[in-house]
């Protein structure tokens, strides 16, 4: 069997409703991401915590040491799980991430989170290109409304955009529902 970990990135209180960057079905998708990380947990997978933090004291959200910059209660990690806290979209670059997986002779990454068109894109594209097998729980991601010329795409849309684009050539995508099945 292939070591696998769920790699949980960027679900922080800022994303929630009433944090400072709120995004749409945030609720939702870490209610599936805690689904997941219950059945990782029971089976003994390796668990990694991924958050950001902002380098500048005045950043719109993520603030170092802040309540918004710190894990929401609905994955928080536990025991020995390691966070990793990163500065940059992909949670790989200049931190230990990649040195986590592989210490623990990782091979599958399963990947849920925030944001789907930022973070998740960015950790999914990069574990790929490193050589991991590489699952997005899609329905365990969140998103924002983007604006591009003008023009307002809704978070659905985003989402479904960045999704469809990492199951096209990148990762496999599953629902919550079919991982957990298919994972037994």
């Amino acid at each position: 069997m292939t070591k696998r970990a769920l790699v949980i990135v960027d679900l922080q209180n800022d994303y929630f409703p009433n944090g400072k960057w709120t995004l749409e079905g945030t609720d939702a998708a870490a209610d599936n991401a805690a689904k997941v990380l219950a059945d990782a947990r029971a089976r003994g997978d390796l668990v990694v915590h991924v958050r950001h933090e902002a380098k500048e004291a005045d950043a719109p959200f993520f603030v170092a040491g802040s309540e918004g910059a710190a894990i929401h209660k609905k994955v928080i990690n536990q025991g020995n799980e390691p966070v990793v806290t990163k500065n940059h979209i992909n949670s790989f670059r200049e931190t230990n991430l990649q040195s986590i997986l592989d210490k623990n002779g990782v091979k599958e990454v399963i990947v849920a989170g925030a944001m789907s068109h930022m973070c998740v894109d960015g950790i999914t594209r990069a574990a790929v290109d490193l050589g991991y097998d590489t699952t997005v729980i899609h329905d365990a991601c969140a998103t924002l409304d983007l604006e591009f010329n003008g023009v307002t795409v809704p978070a659905k849309q985003v989402h479904a955009a960045f999704m469809s684009a990492l199951g096209f050539g990148y990762a496999t995508l599953r629902s919550t529902k079919d991982y957990l099945a298919e994972a037994r």
